[in-house]
């Protein structure tokens, strides 16, 4: 049997002479307990754990929570309470906490309450862990694939002429929730000139002969996300349209091949990045190239120019350059893909070829 991620983190903490941590993080605390409400702290020490949640939870987190005791606590009991009175009973004298995704003000609040308790930052022990997925989580987000995948069939008789960018959202969005699949994100769907906007906000616009129509949508299933981008052309494609995606095509396979275990996460991006600037493009190319995937779509690790990442197997990340010129439009090409021992799968399987609609 595969080792959980609770026991996979208390290994980890061994291994820094980390004593104890206090999860705050909701992103953490789902990943180390299966829980899927919206607020909980987890105490982890290298031999026990303990969730921590509030009475809108109790039911919820009995059912979820199966590797470690779950405790909620209701008024006048407030959470920092809670956790004092667990780490006291779980006798932990220094506790390391999540400095990045803690306020001063909870800071100031948990020095107050946990009287004789030590607090530091913890060094980055799950960071690391979250980023190499397990065959349960990556067979996850493979579902959540397969479900893009067909939303994307699904939309494909929507996209002609006259339809707006909102109303694909809208059928996207529908699709993936009467599946049972909660959004990863809110659908992006852009067209025209607006499609030179990266993360633009679908909006009454009707499609027009002419336009590039870039739709980024995503499904979350069992935890895990998807995150897929295609472009289209309605009606006839120009020379440009043509060039410009046949370059930012080229850079995504270019960057999908350079993907290999033990390859820096800024070479990757520079596979992409070096052929748009061989077209003449790259200034049009003002993102990262992807970044990890997993329970939330924008998970740990960044394939960009200033990434320090390496790619490491069981991996999975999002390949996605993209070209966005002002007056004309833009185009983004986007898989997810799982790191293997022999190289990369992708796990989007709508074709990638330009598509000129309606067909």
């Amino acid at each position: 049997m595969s080792e959980s991620n609770l026991q996979r983190l208390q290994a980890a903490m061994r291994r820094a002479s980390v004593p104890a941590i206090l999860i705050s993080d909701i992103a953490n605390a789902r990943w180390v307990s299966g829980f899927t409400g919206s607020s909980a702290v987890v105490l982890v020490t290298p031999d026990s754990a303990r969730l921590l949640t509030d009475s809108r939870y109790t039911l919820q987190v009995g059912e979820e929570v199966k590797v470690m005791p779950s405790f909620s606590f209701a008024n006048p009991t407030t959470q920092v309470e809670f956790i004092a009175t667990h780490a006291g009973e779980m006798h932990i004298g220094k506790l390391a906490f999540e400095a990045g995704s803690v306020t001063y003000d909870t800071w100031q609040k948990w020095s107050e309450k946990l009287a004789g308790v030590e607090l530091y930052p913890a060094p980055d022990v799950i960071g690391p862990l979250r980023m190499v997925k397990s065959a349960e989580e990556i067979g996850a987000i493979r579902d959540a694939c397969r479900l893009a995948d067909s939303a994307f069939q699904h939309v494909r008789r929507m996209l002609q002429p006259g339809v707006t960018e909102y109303d694909i959202a809208l059928e996207l969005e529908f699709y993936f929730r009467r599946n049972g699949a909660e959004l990863a994100f809110p659908p992006i769907v852009v067209s025209g000139d607006r499609s030179a906007r990266p993360h633009g906000h679908p909006s009454e616009k009707k499609l027009e002969c002419g336009d590039f129509v870039t739709m980024d949508f995503g499904a979350k299933l069992k935890g895990q996300c998807s995150d897929m981008t295609r472009t289209v052309v309605m009606g006839d494609a120009t020379d440009r349209h043509r060039e410009v995606y046949d370059a930012v095509l080229r850079a995504q396979l270019a960057a999908i091949a350079a993907l290999k275990p033990g390859a820096a996460a800024k070479d990757v991006d520079a596979a992409a990045r070096n052929l748009l600037g061989e077209a003449g493009l790259a200034e049009y190319f003002g993102h990262g190239l992807g970044h990890g995937l997993g329970s939330v779509v924008h998970d740990l690790g960044r394939l960009a120019p200033t990434s320090t990442d390496t790619i490491e197997v069981g991996q999975v990340w999002t390949i996605e350059p993209g070209v966005y010129i002002p007056g004309f439009g833009g185009v983004r090409i986007e898989d997810d893909v799982v790191v293997t021992p022999n190289g990369v799968e992708i796990l989007n399987h709508t074709p990638k070829e330009l598509l000129l609609l309606p067909d």
